[in-house]
């Protein structure tokens, strides 16, 4: 039940909130209208959020700024969506051998960051969800949900997310 409200919700406040792309399409279209990547593109925004100089180094809708990058923290929000789409690109052809799901792990890579899912020597393993996939196994709801946690405790408001992003772009 929770599921459907938080859908139900997310697709409300997406389809009314959505800038460029959202007054393309008629006022009675879902969210399910827009290509997979603008989906993506869509739910990472509402989740994110504009990111300003309080919330240094992250610039943009999330874009955690690496050595060198000079990106500054009043940035317009067109430059933002330019700088998520080529963020979310990137980690689309990072895992692009994974084919159908490789945007849904890109959108959670955006967030918790590619080697938490593809796995480092010194820091993490590969995890269940890659191992899962690799298998052929598509029943990874739960692997992909676990997602959802912050310093070790669950947070609800990321579970949610990570509901939302399955919903939105799972391919089966």
């Amino acid at each position: 039940m929770i599921y459907r409200i938080v859908l139900t919700t997310l697709f409300l406040t997406l389809c009314l909130g959505m800038d460029a792309q959202a007054n393309k399409l008629p006022k009675q279209a879902s969210i399910f209208a827009l290509q997979p990547f603008e989906r993506a593109i869509c739910c990472i925004k509402y989740y994110e959020g504009i990111h300003r100089k309080k919330d240094y180094p992250y610039v943009g809708y999330g874009h955690k700024l690496r050595p060198g990058e000079h990106y500054s923290s009043n940035m317009s929000l067109r430059e933002a969506d330019a700088l998520l789409r080529k963020d979310l690109k990137e980690l689309c052809t990072m895992f692009q051998r994974y084919g159908k799901d490789s945007l849904l792990l890109a959108t959670l890579a955006y967030n918790v960051g590619p080697y938490r899912i593809l796995g480092s020597r010194t820091k993490y393993p590969k995890s269940t969800l890659l191992k899962k996939i690799e298998t052929g196994n598509r029943d990874f709801k739960g692997d992909y949900v676990q997602f959802c946690h912050w310093r070790g405790k669950k947070v609800l408001s990321i579970e949610r997310r990570r509901y939302a992003e399955y919903a939105l772009l799972y391919m089966r």
